[in-house]
C-alpha cells in the first residue's frame, strides 16, 4: 500500500504501463527517513527524559505514541484494498504456499544462522535478533509492497496468513530456535517464554484495528459515493498519512533508543550487519522464486517484500516484556526497524528498476 500515490492514473493503468516509478515525494523518501532519524536522535539528546516518557504509556509492551504512529501508517494501505477481490488471491495456491515456505521455514532459519555467525559471543543481541526473525511482517510490508507497485489484494492475504501463523506458531518457534535447535547443535541455549494470548492481542491491535477501519471506509465510501470517487478523490487525500505515520514512528523509535545508539554505535553496527544480510537474502530469494514460478511482476514483488519484512512491533513487545526495556534483546529488536526502513526502501528502487528491464514477466491479472 503506497505511502503516496505512485501515479495519478488508476492502478490498472499504472501496472499496465511499460515503465513505472515513484512519485516526486516518494523519490525523496530516503531523505525524509534520514531527517526523521536525525531528529529522533537529537530529541533524545536534548530531552533526556523523553525515553522514559515514551514508555510511561504502553500498549502490548510498545509505547502508546509509537502504536498510534503505526496505526496511522497502516490505515491508508488497508483502505486501498479492493476487498471484493481478495478471494482471487486466496485461490492463488502457488503464491500462498511459496509465502508460507519463505516466511515460516526459510526466514527463521536464515536469521538464526546469521545471528550465530555474526553474534556468537553476544547472547543477548543474538536472542533479540532471532526473535525479530520469527516475527513475520504484518504491517510495513503493505507500504513497501505498494511503493513497488505490488499486488495489494495479494499482500493483504499474505499478511492475514502471517497473522494467523504468528498467533499459533511464534511461541513454538521461539522454543525451537532458542532452546531446542541450539541444544541439538551443541550451542548455548537462551531462556525465554511467550504468552500466546499477548501475541494474539498484539496482532489484533496492529493489524485488526486498521484492517476494520480500512474495510469500513471503503465499504461506506463506495456505497455513498461510488468506487470512482473513492479511488480518484478519497484515496489520494488519505495516502499521505501513511508517510506521516511512518516518519512519526521512525522519529519516536530513534528518540527511544537515541542514547544507546550514540553511546554504543559499534553495538548497533554489529546488530545491523546480519540484519542487512537478512533483508538482502530474503528479498532476493523471494524475487527469484517469483520469477522461477512465472508469477507476474506485482505478485513477485508481493512475495519478496512479504518474505523480507518483519513484525518489529511484536518483536519489540516480546523482548521488552520478557527481558526489560534496557536489555540487549530489546536493543536488537529496536535496531531491526531502524535498519529495515532504509534497506527496504532501497529494495523498492531495485524492484522498480528490474520491473522496467525484465521482459519475461507473466501477464498481470486483469481488472
Amino acid at each position: 500500500m503506497p505511502v503516496t500515490e505512485p501515479s495519478t492514473k488508476a492502478p490498472s493503468e499504472v501496472r499496465g504501463a511499460k515503465r513505472i516509478g515513484l512519485s516526486r515525494v516518494d523519490r525523496f523518501l530516503p531523505l525524509w527517513i534520514l531527517l526523521a532519524m536525525a531528529l529522533g536522535v537529537s530529541l533524545s539528546k536534548l530531552i533526556p527524559q523523553l525515553s522514559s516518557a515514551l514508555n510511561s504509556l504502553t500498549i502490548q509492551g510498545t509505547s502508546l505514541p509509537i502504536a498510534i504512529g503505526l496505526l496511522v501508517m497502516m490505515y491508508p494501505p488497508l483502505a486501498k484494498i479492493r476487498y471484493d477481490k481478495l478471494h482471487k488471491s486466496f485461490s492463488d495456491r502457488t503464491m500462498l504456499l511459496a509465502s508460507i515456505m519463505l516466511n515460516w521455514l526459510i526466514g527463521p532459519l536464515v536469521m538464526f544462522s546469521l545471528a550465530w555467525i555474526f553474534l556468537a559471543n553476544q547472547p543477548t543481541y543474538r536472542t533479540g535478533l532471532i526473535l525479530v526473525g520469527l516475527a513475520r511482517c504484518i504491517a510495513m510490508v503493505l507500504v513497501w509492497n505498494d511503493l513497488a507497485c505490488g499486488d495489494r489484494e495479494g499482500a493483504a492475504v499474505l499478511v492475514a496468513l502471517n497473522s494467523l501463523f504468528q498467533i499459533v506458531a511464534y511461541a513454538l518457534l521461539g522454543w525451537f530456535y532458542l532452546l531446542e535447535l541450539p541444544k541439538i547443535l551443541g550451542l548455548s541455549q537462551a531462556s525465554v517464554s511467550f504468552s500466546v494470548a499477548s501475541i494474539a492481542i498484539s496482532v489484533g491491535i496492529f493489524l485488526g484495528i486498521p484492517l476494520v477501519l480500512g474495510y469500513l471506509t471503503r465499504s461506506i465510501g463506495e456505497m455513498l459515493r461510488g468506487r470512482k470517487w473513492y479511488e480518484a478523490d478519497f484515496i489520494p487525500k488519505i495516502s499521505p498519512f501513511a508517510l506521516y505515520g511512518l516518519l512519526f514512528t521512525v522519529i519516536l523509535l530513534f528518540a527511544l533508543q537515541g542514547q544507546h545508539i550514540v553511546t554504543h554505535p559499534l553495538d548497533v553496527l554489529r546488530i545491523a550487519i546480519p540484519l542487512v544480510c537478512y533483508f538482502a537474502i530474503m528479498w532476493s530469494v523471494g524475487f527469484l522464486l517469483g520469477i522461477g514460478l512465472k508469477l507476474s511482476y506485482s505478485k513477485t514483488v508481493t512475495l519478496s517484500f512479504t518474505a523480507a519484512g518483519n513484525n518489529f512491533e511484536l518483536a519489540i513487545a516480546v523482548t521488552i516484556a520478557t527481558f526489560g526495556i534496557s536489555s540487549g534483546q530489546a536493543l536488537a529488536s529496536v535496531v531491526g526497524p531502524l535498519i529495515e526502513v532504509p534497506a527496504l526502501i532501497g529494495l523498492v528502487y531495485l524492484a522498480l528498476h528490474l520491473k522496467n528491464r525484465i521482459t519475461s514477466w507473466a501477464p498481470e491479472p486483469t481488472g
